[in-house]
């Protein structure tokens, strides 16, 4: 029992004191509550009328118990061993109706129930105990009809779960929405694994995770632990403990859990057991994919909601730099042994960071480092790692950045230089991976290739020359090939082709009359070196 909740304000569904207090039928005798103004949030089972002196014997606990006074004893200790009984067998409250026997409460009684925390409630005018009994009573069992057909309703949601075979995300967002209270999934080292946060935000749920959790001990049954009031259970199978499921109290009614959250968390806990067994990935690794995914597609409401649930999953993010990495497998080298390889290489070489699958043949690595600590030695270890599984891989970086929030850049340009690449592109020769320094030209525009602009660019510009080749027999474009190569020195032009020096100047003279260029001007033989190296990168596809 709750005895610092606010009065009148208990768990959802439950009626308490101060709720019949409230009625109609009890407020016409002007009740007074004398002692125990803290105590009214207790639940009321049962009302029970008695005209006798030893109530407590009849009673089971939660009995709002009404009374005229007639059987009160006169003594002082006879009135203290009354209120013992009645506080001993857990009674809700004692209302004493002051019109026959007393017009005051008896200093006794008051004293008596102000020591034992036993709400006293007076009525100054006559009350049908009757009445109050049968309008309680069909309050308290419409309550319960509704509690057991809500309680019916989370066990089909939740077997409807388990037998879709949902996955934990799912299981846990809909304990979320069932009880309005924020959720959590965790392992056994505290980390959190998901969280569905309601009524606020994941930063507010998930800041200093770890060090909260710990607070609350290691738990068995479901039940509210340690000083913030946290509603657990724990989530095993056949004594194997995984995790367990956490919901924390909502910020506008304090740590109070009705039987429906106990139901939800509990039920939340058999599904994520089931959800376990059936789904193959590990929860740590579908965390850190979805942890990055949502970082690269920029679907945090906040950076520090991005930054509370990568510090709860053990991610450092105070004074911290970070490296995007991409590896691509290129077609025929996924497979769920990759993701799983590099994660362990991270975790050997002792580097905290996030791996995840962010589209097939695709994995992204986010590098948390310290400020002083070197990236280039641990992107090379997870090279070495990604090319002995797949030797067609490509890694690629992106730049390195200081702010969680960036994440989504880094791998941008890190995706950028992927798409750059070309099958069989020669790695750097003091390095395994690519990064966009190394993207000139010809790799810009191998990675738009596939824009109409840049194919209708390369034919306005060399399109007539190629047609006269075709049409003649002749090879004029490699003349202008070997011209661009020698930055339109002629004579180094001819040897390279072979060619004769008036040769060479009259095939110029051809390709200036078939373009309508002069070859002469610098900025023009840079758009038609600009076009032959785009020709080149769309026949090579």
């Amino acid at each position: 029992m709750n005895d610092t909740h606010p009065a009148g304000n208990g768990p959802p569904g439950v009626l308490t004191v101060a709720d019949v207090l409230a009625l109609p039928v009890l407020a016409d005798g002007q009740p007074q509550v004398v002692t125990g103004v803290p105590h009214l949030d207790r639940p009321v089972g049962w009302v029970h009328i008695t005209e006798l002196t030893d109530p407590a014997s009849f009673l089971k606990g939660g009995e709002l118990v009404l009374t005229t006074g007639m059987p009160l004893p006169d003594d002082a200790a006879g009135v203290q061993r009354y209120v013992d009984e009645l506080a001993d067998v857990g009674a809700a409250a004692l209302v004493i109706e002051l019109v026959r026997r007393y017009h005051r409460p008896p200093d006794a009684l008051v004293n008596a129930c102000r020591l034992r925390g036993l709400p006293l409630v007076t009525l100054a005018k006559d009350v049908n105990f009757l009445e109050v009994t049968q309008v309680v009573h069909a309050l308290i069992l419409g309550g319960q009809a509704e509690a057991m057909r809500r309680t019916q309703r989370i066990h089909e949601m939740f077997t409807a779960l388990t037998l879709r075979g949902a996955g934990p995300e799912e299981v846990v967002r809909a304990a979320a929405e069932m009880c309005g209270r924020t959720v959590v999934l965790e392992n056994l080292v505290h980390q959190a694994l998901i969280c569905e946060p309601s009524g606020g935000t994941v930063e507010e749920a998930l800041t200093g995770w770890e060090q909260r959790s710990r607070a609350t001990g290691a738990n068995d049954p479901t039940a509210a632990y340690g000083p913030a009031g946290w509603l657990t259970a724990p989530v095993e199978y056949q004594g194997e403990r995984w995790g367990r499921v956490v919901m924390l109290p909502a910020r506008t009614d304090g740590p109070v859990f009705g039987p429906e959250d106990i139901t939800v968390l509990e039920r939340t806990a058999m599904a994520l057991t089931v959800a376990r067994l059936i789904h193959s990935t590990p929860w740590e690794r579908a965390a850190h994919r979805n942890a990055l995914r949502d970082l690269v597609d920029q679907r945090h409401r906040s950076a520090g909601d991005a930054r509370a649930r990568c510090a709860a999953l053990g991610l450092p993010t105070a004074r911290t730099r970070f490296v995007a990495i991409l590896v691509d497998l290129r077609a025929g080298g996924g497979g769920t042994e990759p993701e799983a390889r590099l994660l362990q290489e991270l975790r050997t070489a002792g580097i905290p960071g996030l791996v995840g699958e962010l589209a097939p043949d695709r994995i992204g690595i986010l590098l948390a480092l310290r400020p002083s600590q070197l990236w280039r030695p641990i992107v090379e270890r997870l090279c070495r790692t990604a090319l002995s599984l797949a030797p067609q891989a490509v890694v690629s970086v992106g730049s390195e950045i200081t702010e969680l929030s960036d994440t989504a850049r880094s791998f941008r340009e890190a995706a950028r230089v992927a798409e750059a690449t070309p099958p069989g592109q020669p790695l750097p020769p003091d390095r395994s991976f690519h990064e966009l320094c190394d993207i000139g030209l010809p790799r810009l525009l191998y990675a738009l290739r596939e824009d109409t602009r840049i194919q209708e660019y390369a034919e306005q510009q060399l399109g007539r020359l190629i047609d006269h080749d075709t049409q003649h027999g002749t090879d004029l474009l490699t003349t202008l090939r070997h011209y661009l190569d020698a930055a339109g020195n002629k004579t180094t032009a001819a040897r390279r082709g072979a060619l004769s020096r008036e040769t060479m100047y009259q095939r110029l003279r051809s390709i200036e009359r078939l373009l309508d260029r002069d070859l002469e001007s610098g900025a023009q033989r840079t758009e038609l070196h600009a076009a032959l190296t785009a020709l080149d990168v769309l026949r090579a596809q």
